[in-house]
This record gives structure tokens, sequence and C-alpha cells, in this order.
């Protein structure tokens, strides 16, 4: 093969910041820089590999994504601009910001692949970083920092920007994945016929061994090693996010935390020097969605995508699940993951392990860039075991859009040339969910739910119900405390009741 059109990751880096003084902490743009400079070292080529970059790609920061994240320290004009002057990659000619999503920097370097193998391009990097830490601490001390900045010129945007719930979702309170998560993980309960006390502590037993490898990992943020206990109880420490969720399984985003990876052609690679020992491949990846809104899923404990994605990653690497040695699932949160390993038949228990970071609520979950984090880490993994494989799973949104990449050291026998999304994203849009009822009314039961809670307890509910016609509806419960702290006890999963229709917001009321 043209070795100018064969792809290769050859360089990452990681930081995790934990200064204590927010007058002293790096800016998100300034952590994002370090960890370039990291990967550049990493390659062994020097500081020639960021004069050779064509390519500068930005994962898109969580106070450019949420409500939840403003920062109140200035915006960045055009940040891909600034994370390219601050690392001296004077000659790259194309700017990158991604739109939101967790998959983005799977998808990113899929693209990316793309493009070396086109011939489009030479040397990229992908990177993204997060203060929210040090913003947050700022913001509680009443410091004034100055994050703004205006580089000028223009950038390209990559991914898709429709959000990620409906304007019916939205009148219901369900805008963020604290909202949605909690009720797909209510939907796998009822789907295995678990008691809560029961799920619980299996959701408890699962994530206690991705805290067991982020206390071995020395960037992870929470390195405590949590229990299944210490994470599935609920106390005033680890108190309900959005039941059945504890804090410990809730997302870990208030960290200071950058990673960065950088890919070029073969050709490319060794004109700069850089030993084959540090090349990676990609042997095999895919994209795929699931219907955007929840209203829309056929259930609330599947994705067609995650499975459709898993087999034409699969089959392009030409391996199969037992020939991996290493995985990372994407672990926002633990219905994430159990439907990961429903969808690619892996086993919780499965001996290799279902991450090598630590996972999202332990390891720290930089907003949108976590995945760049877990690359740059299999990348380091097959390394060590040169001709081993790993898989990377990422997903964006509440289990909609899902990216997998296949990574080894071993040189692929044939082009990278993945297959078209959209010959197999037909398929997953064709199986929709049942009718949906904005305004309902009457009779009804409760497909799945949550109670979200605030500092004082339980706070309002989100539930999604079937009409007697069959047809769906997401609804609020009353605002009565008694029943939302009743409901996070017994289990509402199936419980009938009456559903009407105020002012646009239905309100379920059970019998």
């Amino acid at each position: 093969m043209d070795e100018s059109r064969v792809p290769v990751l050859v360089g990452s880096g990681q930081i995790t910041q934990r200064e204590p003084d927010p007058s002293r902490g790096l800016s998100p743009m300034d952590l994002t820089a370090v960890a370039v400079h990291k990967a550049v070292e990493d390659s062994e080529a020097g500081p020639i590999l960021l004069q050779a970059l064509d390519t500068v790609v930005l994962v898109r920061s969580f106070s450019d994504t949420s409500w939840r994240f403003a920062c109140p320290f200035g915006t960045y004009s055009n940040p891909p601009k600034s994370l390219a002057n601050r690392i001296g990659a004077e000659n790259a000619q194309h700017l990158v910001y991604t739109h939101p999503g967790g998959n983005m920097p799977q998808w990113c370097v899929n693209r990316l692949f793309e493009m070396i193998a086109r011939g489009d391009l030479d040397a990229a990097v992908i990177a993204g970083g997060e203060s929210l830490a040090t913003q947050k601490g700022a913001e509680r001390a009443g410091l004034e920092l100055d994050w703004s900045e205006d580089p000028g010129g223009n950038f390209d945007i990559w991914g898709v920007e429709t959000r990620g719930w409906s304007d019916m979702e939205d009148r219901h309170k369900m805008a963020g994945a604290i909202f949605a998560y909690p009720m797909i993980e209510n939907a796998i309960r009822g789907n295995r016929e678990r008691t809560i006390e029961q799920h619980s502590l299996e959701m408890g037993k699962l994530f206690s061994r991705f805290a067991k490898v982020a206390a071995g990992n020395p960037l992870a943020d929470r390195r405590q090693g949590f229990t299944a206990d210490q994470i599935s109880s609920v106390n005033s420490n680890n108190p309900y996010i959005g039941f059945p969720y504890t804090k410990l399984m809730n997302s870990n985003a208030f960290i200071d935390q950058a990673a960065a990876i950088i890919l070029t052609s073969a050709k490319k690679a060794r004109e700069l020097g850089i030993p084959e020992k540090k090349w990676v491949y990609l042997h095999g990846c895919a994209d795929a969605h699931d219907h955007w809104y929840l209203s829309d899923r056929i259930n609330f404990h599947s994705s067609p995508a995650m499975s459709k994605v898993a087999r034409e990653a699969f089959e392009m690497a030409e391996c199969s699940l037992d020939n991996l040695d290493a995985l990372d699932l994407y672990s926002c949160f633990p219905s994430a993951v159990q439907i990961a390993c429903d969808e690619m038949g892996i086993n919780p228990d499965d001996p290799r392990g279902l991450t090598v970071t630590g996972g999202l609520p332990y390891f720290g979950g930089p907003g949108n860039n976590y995945v760049t984090h877990s690359i740059a880490e299999m990348m380091n993994k097959v390394r060590d075991k040169p001709g081993s494989k790993g898989l990377v799973t990422a997903n964006g949104n509440y289990v909609t859009k899902q990216s997998a990449g296949i990574y080894s050291t071993e040189r692929p026998n044939k082009p990278f040339k993945p297959k078209d999304p959209k010959l197999y994203q037909v398929e997953i849009n064709a199986d929709r969910g049942p009718r949906v009822t904005e305004a309902a009314d009457g009779k009804a039961i409760i497909e799945t739910y949550t109670i979200m809670h605030d500092r004082k307890g339980p706070s309002f509910g989100i539930l999604f119900g079937r009409l007697l016609d069959d047809s769906r509806f997401i609804a609020n419960t009353r605002s009565d405390l008694g029943l939302l702290a009743d409901m996070t006890v017994e289990d509402y999963l199936g419980a009938e009741g009456k559903v009407s229709n105020f002012d646009g917001v239905n309100i379920f009321t059970p019998d």
C-alpha cells in the first residue's frame, strides 16, 4: 500500500490538573495545549511534528455545550485557532471545532483516517480539555478570571447540531443527561425483573470494577477504589441525583483534564522520524445513531445502533470479541455500560475488564472529550503488548450517537476503508417505537421514570407512560413530596393511574 495513504496514530498525551488554588489553575485552553505537547513528546518526533500539522480538531467544551457548565469568565471566539496559536501549529490551515457528543473523539478519528486514506491530509491533532474544577473553585471564591480570547479567523464545525431532546421533552424538564439516563436505567431494571434493592447492588458491583481500575491510574480524579456498597448506598455523602443513580454513579464532570492524540500518514511518520513502535492503527470502526429522541425509541433498555456499530467494526477489523485484549466501554452512567454489554455480548465480569482508564465517574468525565483519554490510554495498552487489539466505544447524547474503534500496533493487510454509515443507518431508522401523544389524557401506566433530587431531597418526577391505545407520552408527577419519596422505595414501573394535560404539560397521578 502507498504509505502516504496509510493512516497511523503516532502520539498521545494526557494531563489531570489538581491545583487547589483556582487563581493558579490553567485555563481549559492552556491545559489542552499541555496535553498536545505531551502527545508530541510521546511521539519522539519533537517540535517539528507541530509544524507538520495541517489540521487541528478541538472537541467542543462543556461550557459551549450545556447551560449547566456555562463559563462566567469569557469565551474563545475561535477555539481551534486559539489552540493552534498556543502549540505553534502555524502551518495548520484546517481548523475544526466539533458539535457536542461523547462520540465525537472516535468519530473524528474515523473521519481523519478516511481523509488520510484519500490523500486529503498528512498530519492532524485531536484534542480537548476542561477546567471545570478550577472554574467552580473560582466562582465559589468570588474570583474574576479572564478566559476570553479573540484570535480572529474562521473554523469548520463537525458533527450533528441537533440537540438530544425534543421540545416536548424539554417542557417536561428532560433536558440533559442527568435526567435521561436514570429513566433508561429503570427501564433496564424492569426488563431484568429486579427489585430496586437488587438492581442498585448490581449497579454498585458493576461500577466498583471501574473504581478499582481508577484507583491504579495516577491520572484518575477519584482514586479511592469505592466498593459496591459505597457506590450503591444512599447517604449524605452519596445522595441520589436522579433516582436510581447515586452521586457515585454519575459522570464526574467537575474536573480539570485534557487529552490529545496525533495522527499522520505512515509516510509522514517516517519523514518525521517517528519510530514504528509508536505507530497504532485503526483496524475497524463504525458510526451510527438510534432515534434521536427517547420518545421515539422502541424501548429504553436496548440500542440497535450500538449493536450495529459493534458488528460493523468487528467485520471491518476481521476479528471478534474473543480476539480483543482490552476494552474501554463508554461509562457515563451504569445504563450505558449495561446496554453495551447486552448489545455486544460482553459479560460484565469479563476478566479483561471493561475500562482502561477507570471510567467517567472515577477517572473523570471531561465533557465531550473523555474518549480522547480512552483512545490515548488504549494506545498505551496495545503498544505495551505489540500485536494485541483493543476496543474503544463512544456514546453521545442519551445512548444515541454510537461510535467504535478497534486499535492495534499490527499493520492492517488492506487499505483503510470503512463502510458508509448511511448503508446501515437506514435499517435502524426504519424500526421506530410507538406513536407519541403530546397532550395525553386518560388512564395510563408508567413505562419508566426517574425522581430528580436537589440538596433538600426529592424535587420532581419525570416519566414515560402508555395510554390505553398503547401510544406513548411523557409526563411529570404531581408536586407531592410524599409521592416522590415513595417512588424511590416502591416500584412504580407498570403502575396505573391517570394523565391529564395542563398548559402543554402532562401530569400523571397514580391510582
